[in-house]
């Protein structure tokens, strides 16, 4: 276990250099949350109202969103671990005395964690400063907030057991591009990233409830605003604990099926 959480503090230590990238990524993901508030003002002042969605739990969805960017969207990838695969540098993490699904893991997870922890406390300082009904609205209670934070705590360790699915695929087609895209862009809509899950059509939001992608981001946001009902949230974490120990069992097992033989490219 002492490797895993060297693994994580250095490597959660070493992403909170990148200040200037987070600053960056702060005001692009503002400006991005004003733009959709905005759009999706214009949409519920002109057109039916019949998402279930509230437009104060709307706004709040957003700017959860856009504040834990880092956490929930698939398109958060390490190219270092895609290089090692590519160029033959596999070979020096295959020699470490560890697990390298665990190892990647918690490097993943670390890489989320440095990127969110340096910008979600000013995105969400704004957005509750601006003027309805443009802010962010309080937790619906006590209970849901609690019940946010560990839908929250579980949907990222998710995210990133689906994330490992990607990396493991390069293995065998020696370039990510594929994976990315297939993936990336499949988990992204059914997580309810593109369009919120309540404002798609009823047969899309049965299939969203089938797929793993949904309990990463759609299910903590709608908990914070009582959008789901606490009785219903705690059901859905052990979907969501359920989904953790498949994936990460299955992830496992084929990481160290196709490492068993390894053909290494490059020198």
């Amino acid at each position: 276990m002492k490797p895993y959480l060297s693994a994580l503090r250095v490597r959660f230590l070493n992403g909170l250099q990148y200040r200037a990238a987070a600053l960056g990524g702060l005001a692009t993901q503002f400006f991005w949350g004003v733009m959709l508030v905005f759009l999706y003002h214009a949409f519920y002042k002109n057109g039916p109202q019949s998402s279930g969605l509230g437009f104060s739990q709307l706004v709040t969805y957003i700017w959860l969103q856009q504040a834990f960017l880092a956490l929930l969207m698939l398109f958060e990838y390490d190219f270092e671990l895609f290089d090692m695969i590519t160029s033959g540098g596999i070979s020096y993490e295959l020699c470490r005395p560890i697990q390298l699904f665990g190892f990647w893991y918690v490097k993943l997870l670390a890489r989320r964690l440095s990127s969110a922890v340096l910008r979600f406390a000013p995105i969400l300082a704004i957005a509750f400063l601006l003027p309805e009904p443009y802010k962010m609205s309080l937790p619906y209670s006590p209970v849901s907030f609690l019940l946010f934070l560990i839908t929250m705590v579980l949907g990222v360790l998710l995210l990133v057991s689906i994330s490992m699915i990607i990396y493991i695929t390069v293995f065998k087609t020696m370039s990510p591009v594929g994976s990315m895209a297939l993936i990336g862009i499949t988990g992204e809509f059914f997580s309810g990233m593109t369009i919120p899950i309540p404002m798609m059509p009823q047969w899309l939001q049965t299939v969203c409830y089938f797929l793993p992608f949904r309990w990463t981001a759609d299910l903590p946001l709608r908990v914070y605003s009582g959008n789901i009902a606490a009785s219903e949230a705690v059901i859905s974490i052990g979907v969501q604990i359920i989904w953790i120990l498949v994936l990460v069992s299955t992830g496992a097992y084929a990481m160290n099926r196709i490492t068993r033989k390894v053909v290494i490219q490059g020198g």
